[in-house]
């Protein structure tokens, strides 16, 4: 394949080192003079023994669990000062500074999304010029007429009103998280929970915002979800246990001076517990509550079942349930949810009709109702999916529909690949329905649909500052087929840009080791990328059901531009319920091998140069790619573990720890022998090897995270160093965050600089440092 310019090869630098793997990846980092780089951090040794199941093994690095520990704080200390020396060696010494200016120059001065009609107000978000973080803000909507807009003006409505500044809190504080945000059906007040440590231990706030003023705090930590009645007189709130479980249910009477008081607690410690409210703000969903009346006490649904899950929503009446639930008695189905309702009445609950069963090929993903339509999020063959029913549904309904029996109209989308997230939509009485669509070659964008009128009006697409030169034109249109003659809209009359002109995104598939076949979506310039040449990056996570993000990014361009290929590996464990079920528990060997067989593939059809494949895995996805460099050590020439899931069998054996208890359902129960032992087999701190030659690693890590202990990525840096390569391990960095959390910093110049950092450390690892942004 013919380049327009030299491939990154003709600027590669030689490691010199006499170990196996610089024969094997000849790319490796030169280290800076040994005067500019601080010593090599080496980490204390505890005796300590850790046993399970007839068998102990030796964990000397165990004593980094107290986080109080004043060796540990000057062991990170010395980390950072390593690490920062390490990367800020990089392309002559301003290699991050440019990365960062680059990726700052890419965002506008200010930012805002379009505003949401809700009753008599328009709701919307902005970012102030020059700031961080978001305000969220209202107006009261403008009057129709000549008269009106005089009126509207005299009367002084269309003055902004603030409701709650991010930047003030972080500037107050130094941190900020904000959790969850919910207005009162009446609009008067906002109830939000915030989190100023980095640690999640949310606090709640409640404002009234016709005086401003804070009007309820109570002294819990640890709370997370909140639900307002219908009558926007009491506030639901979730309130944590000392292991982060959200376990109870609280009550709060706006208009009395007692404290909430609780409602539920959940006894089991495998399960947590969640509350919203039903669209029409009718009925809290716990098990069910009437939000006005808690006399009735709680309606449960169903009987409890594992794995099985229903998410409620209220209609005229009927109470709307998506759910995996068994049919008939039968075996549970794995293959996704079905819609089923039955009657808003405490004696009739258990008495379900199903509306419609997905189709083989189509998996139903979520629902939303309005006053006057169904909404459902529906996945075909990999594909996202939006359609509305009109509602109310024929209440004769004996058996099972099928959707088009429904006469659903399906959102037109973009036929590329999109990751589609849906608007706050919080308006039972709308009949519009916000989206936001995104891909790796697809600015966001913000789009309502007209679910009467059955048109779409694109409102906003998010800016690009120094490519906007360079967009090309998107159509639109319906990725079902079948309902196409009902599409009442021209095709092409609406268009909106994407840089598929400039950039190549596709989708394959990989075979894995076992036969199935693995999505792998592949990211590259069409002008920069060589043939069995380029640099690249696998990204992966593979747990917990989510979909791996593959939304829009424009930091990534200081990769592409650079002729970098990024790919994105759905491995089991994330995605629909089979998908995440076959990648849980016994079978995370398979989301472990997936993502090796996609690194491989990228390897062999030349999308990536053998010595040149890096990898970034986050949290759970850090646990991944740990387990894949045991493994096969030789495949990655450079990896970047964030907040890594690391030492996870010292760590799943402690229930006292945050989360432990419930990730049994995700990784498998250490007091069964069996799931111990397949725990073990792939735990990365554990399965480190004496005097194999490592890649390099960047590792991050958050002091004050509570979801992965900032002890596990350090633990692991350090056996790194202790029984490894001990040229190698020179390359292995640890830097933490020493104020935030799991989530980082947050703020968007700071998320630049924090990405920099890693964009950095890669280009240095492969000795492609000097390379020039074209």
């Amino acid at each position: 394949m013919l380049c327009r310019r030299p491939c990154p090869g003709v600027f590669l630098r030689l490691f010199a080192t006499s170990c196996r793997r610089s024969s094997l990846h000849p790319s490796q980092p030169h280290l800076p003079r040994a005067t500019a780089l601080p010593t090599l951090p080496v980490a204390k040794k505890v005796p300590f023994n850790a046993s399970a199941h007839g068998r102990s093994w030796s964990d000397p690095y165990h004593w980094m669990r107290d986080t109080s520990d004043p060796d540990l704080a000057a062991l990170l200390a010395a980390e950072n000062a390593y690490a920062d020396a390490f990367v800020g060696s990089a392309g002559g010494g301003g290699l991050r500074a440019r990365l960062a200016a680059e990726m700052r120059a890419r965002l506008p001065a200010s930012a805002a999304t379009p505003p949401q009609p809700w009753g008599p107000w328009l709701y919307y978000q902005y970012v102030p010029e020059g700031k961080e973080y978001p305000v969220l803000s209202r107006k009261l909507r403008p009057s129709s007429g000549l008269v009106g807009t005089l009126l509207d003006y005299l009367s002084g409505s269309e003055k902004e009103q603030v409701l709650l500044d991010w930047n003030e809190v972080a500037e107050k504080n130094g941190y900020v998280h904000i959790g969850t945000c919910r207005i009162s059906p009446d609009h008067r007040f906002l109830a939000y929970t915030v989190d100023t440590s980095g640690g999640e231990l949310f606090s709640l706030e409640v404002k009234d915002l016709l005086s401003e003023l804070v009007i309820f705090s109570p002294p819990d930590k640890g709370i997370v979800s909140l639900a307002w009645a219908g009558s926007s007189e009491s506030l639901f709130y979730t309130v944590c246990d000392e292991t982060l479980r959200p376990n109870q249910v609280f009550c709060k009477k706006l208009q009395s001076d007692d404290a909430g008081f609780l409602v539920f607690t959940e006894k089991d410690a495998n399960c947590c517990v969640d509350i919203t409210s039903t669209k029409d703000f009718k009925y809290i969903t716990v098990f069910v509550i009437e939000s006005d009346n808690l006399r009735e006490g709680l309606w449960p649904i169903r009987n409890r079942v594992d794995k099985v899950q229903y998410f409620l929503e209220h209609h005229n009446g009927f109470f709307y349930i998506l759910t995996n639930a068994p049919v008939n008695d039968t075996e549970m189905t794995t293959e996704g949810y079905y819609l089923a309702r039955c009657r808003a009445e405490k004696s009739l609950v258990d008495r379900w009709q199903i509306v419609t069963l997905p189709a083989p090929d189509c998996t139903i993903q979520d629902m939303d109702i309005f006053h006057d339509n169904l909404v459902l999020y529906l996945q075909k063959n990999g594909t996202p999916l939006f359609c509305s029913i009109n509602m109310p549904i024929d209440v004769d309904v004996q058996e099972p529909k099928e959707l088009d029996d429904l006469n659903p109209w399906f959102f037109p989308i973009p036929s590329e690949l999109c990751s589609i997230v849906a608007g706050s939509n919080n308006d039972f009485m709308s009949s519009t329905y916000r989206l936001v669509v995104s891909s790796p070659v697809i600015p966001d964008l913000t789009v309502d649909y007209d679910l009467r009128k059955k048109t779409f009006t694109i409102l906003h697409q998010e800016e690009v500052t120094t490519l906007s030169a360079n967009l090309g034109s998107l159509g639109f249109q319906s990725n079902a087929s079948s309902i196409q003659q009902n599409l009442h809209l021209v095709e092409n009359s609406q268009s909106w840009s994407d840089l598929s002109k400039l950039f190549s995104c596709q989708r394959t598939e990989v075979i894995s080791h076992d036969g199935v076949l693995i999505p792998l979506v592949i990211l590259y310039s069409r002008e920069a990328h060589c043939h069995g040449e380029s640099p690249g990056i696998l990204y992966g996570y593979g747990a917990y059901g989510e979909d791996l993000d593959k939304s829009w990014c424009s930091e990534r361009l200081s990769l592409l531009s650079r002729g970098w290929v990024l790919a994105f590996a759905d491995v089991r464990g994330g995605g629909d319920l089979s998908w995440h079920l076959a990648g849980t528990k016994a079978n995370k060997i398979n989301s472990i091998q997936d993502f090796a067989a996609c690194g491989m593939h990228l390897i062999k059809e030349g999308f990536v140069h053998q010595n040149r494949l890096c990898a970034i895995g986050c949290s759970a996805g850090g646990l991944l790619v740990g387990a894949v460099i045991n493994m096969r050590p030789d495949l990655f020439s450079a990896a970047v573990l964030k907040v890594p899931f690391l030492d996870i069998c010292n760590t799943i054996l402690d229930p006292t720890l945050p989360l432990t208890v419930l990730d049994y359902e995700e990784f498998g129960d250490p007091n069964i022998p069996a799931e111990f032992e397949a725990i073990s087999s792939y735990s990365p701190y554990d399965n480190l090897a004496h005097g194999v030659c490592y890649p390099p690693v960047l590792v991050t890590a958050s002091f004050n995270d509570t979801r992965v202990g900032v002890w596990e990525a350090a633990k692991w840096v350090a056996k790194v160093r202790d029984i490894t390569c001990t040229s190698c391990s020179q390359s292995v960095i640890l830097k933490t965050n020493m104020q935030s959390g799991h989530f980082g910093e947050g703020g968007r110049f700071m998320h630049c600089d924090e990405t920099a950092f890693e964009y950095a450390f890669l280009m240095k690892a492969l000795g492609l440092d000097d390379i020039a942004m074209p």
